[in-house]
């Protein structure tokens, strides 16, 4: 059980490591806003991230069974990203001289839940790691190994915000003008991520 718990903590921890629209997002809402709405945007995260991870674990042999369907999701996925990435882009050059002015926190925990769905990466990322767990028998279907698995990777995708969110002004003074333009790294990882998806299919 605790082994379970370790392992989604860790997959978790590592999946929302490297720079996306989530972690940015947050890393941008921290140095904009204050404590209590940066945490109202990471539990909005966090609660797709756990439905996120209990339909992985009942949908893994069906997907793994049906190429064809995850196929699906990654063509919605190009469309999905590349409209966050035009509004992304537009965002960035409408507020690129009011970033102090950017007040406005209204729903931000809604913004959490809105951003996490569009990841369309994931239910494919757990999936894949429950896929890793199944194949060396670490992970069967009884309710308290499931619970301490969705635990784990819950908390360990919320830790991981919680970092961005503590060194939030940490990772700005060393990273200088990188983090006025937050919007403009946004756009161009989604349109990377479009690219990418698209080129599986075309190469």
């Amino acid at each position: 059980m605790v082994s379970l718990f370790l392992f989604g903590f860790l997959f978790a921890f590592l999946g929302f490591t490297p720079p996306s629209v989530l972690n940015m997002t947050a890393l941008q809402i921290r140095l904009s806003s204050n404590q209590k709405e940066f945490t109202k945007f990471s539990l909005g995260v966090v609660l797709i991230v756990f439905l996120q991870v209990c339909v992985s674990i009942y949908v893994t042999d069906y997907i793994h069974k049906n190429p064809a369907f995850l196929a699906f999701l990654e063509k919605v996925g190009i469309l999905v990203l590349l409209g966050l990435s035009v509004y992304f882009f537009r965002k960035n050059t409408k507020e690129k001289e009011q970033i102090e002015q950017n007040k406005n926190t209204k729903n931000v925990f809604f913004k959490g839940v809105i951003l996490s769905l569009l990841n369309l990466f994931g239910i494919p990322f757990f999936c894949g790691v429950t896929a890793f767990l199944m194949s060396f028998d670490l992970m069967n279907f009884d309710p308290i190994s499931i619970f301490f698995y969705v635990l784990g990777s819950v908390i360990g995708a919320f830790f991981i915000l919680y970092l961005y969110g503590k060194y939030a002004f940490k990772i700005q003074q060393k990273t200088g003008k990188m983090t006025q333009n937050i919007n403009l790294i946004l756009c161009c990882i989604t349109a990377s991520f479009a690219l990418f998806t698209f080129l599986k299919f075309v190469v």
